[in-house]
């Protein structure tokens, strides 16, 4: 009997494609960079400071063998991620893949609690996640439309999936938590994906979420054994790892049936 359709090598092939990675000079988005590279798509990270994305881009290019245009982009700010897709557009006149990485949270010691927060804390939380990926939808989106299709995948959070025990804190001076509207800001994040999902679909446009767990990055001892304690792998994440394989599929024609989907890369963390 024939084979019934692609080999699943080519349908997790992204050579000749184009992935542009928000905050992909470090830690995550870096990892998710490298494997659309190695997948063989041609890249355009970005960073706040040029300087960072430059220092990235030349290694990727040297582990991966593709195209990388390093880009300076403040998520906050509508003009210049607008400047960041345009270049990258002249870059390589076309975007394949978006992936919605720049984001984060604001930590604050001293014991502040839900009603002693900071509403100018609260609101740069909730606009630089909810608001940054809304920046980049909106520019990229009419690109994709106008090629036919494309793939957006968002960055969610665990943290907005489940309420977090602060047990795992205890123990680890120096570990802050983070508030509850980093968590408003990721669950945001995965509302506003399903919905993308719906509203795209017709233009051949696929929206899917990876909400990462915990990643092992140089915590206190105490920390990674409490959370690896509530993780049922019984380990936090490992950079460089396992996030890669993820990003590649729901970028790649593997997933070509699949939108509108969270995926939880947690080690099992959500489930209990």
């Amino acid at each position: 009997m024939g084979r019934r359709g692609p080999h699943i090598r080519d349908l997790f092939d992204l050579a000749g494609r184009v992935a542009l990675v928000t905050g992909g000079a470090q830690n995550l988005g870096l990892d998710m960079a490298e494997a659309l590279g190695e997948a063989g798509a041609d890249l355009a990270i970005t960073s706040r400071q040029l300087e960072k994305a430059q220092q990235a881009a030349v290694g990727l290019r040297e582990d991966c063998g593709v195209r990388v245009l390093p880009l300076a982009m403040d998520i906050m700010d509508d003009g210049s991620v607008g400047a960041a897709v345009q270049a990258a557009m002249a870059e390589y006149g076309r975007l394949d893949i978006l992936v919605c990485n720049a984001g984060g949270a604001r930590l604050t010691a001293g014991g502040v609690t839900t009603d002693t927060r900071d509403i100018t804390d609260f609101e740069y939380v909730v606009n630089i996640n909810i608001r940054g990926t809304f920046f980049c939808v909106r520019h990229v989106v009419p690109i994709m439309r106008a090629q036919g299709g494309g793939s957006i995948i968002t960055v969610g959070s665990i943290s907005g999936m489940v309420g977090r025990d602060r047990w795992v804190y205890e123990g680890s001076p120096g570990m802050i938590p983070n508030m509850s509207d980093y968590s408003a800001a990721k669950a945001g994040i995965i509302g506003y994906t399903r919905d993308l999902a719906a509203d795209l679909g017709k233009d051949g446009i696929r929206v899917n979420c990876i909400s990462p767990g915990g990643f092992e990055r140089g915590q206190p001892e105490e920390f990674i054994r409490r959370y690896s304690k509530q993780t049922p792998l019984g380990r936090m994440g490992k950079d460089g790892t396992d996030l890669k394989g993820a990003v590649v599929y729901l970028a790649s024609d593997a997933a070509a049936y699949v939108t509108g989907q969270n995926l939880a890369v947690d080690g099992g963390f959500t489930v209990w």
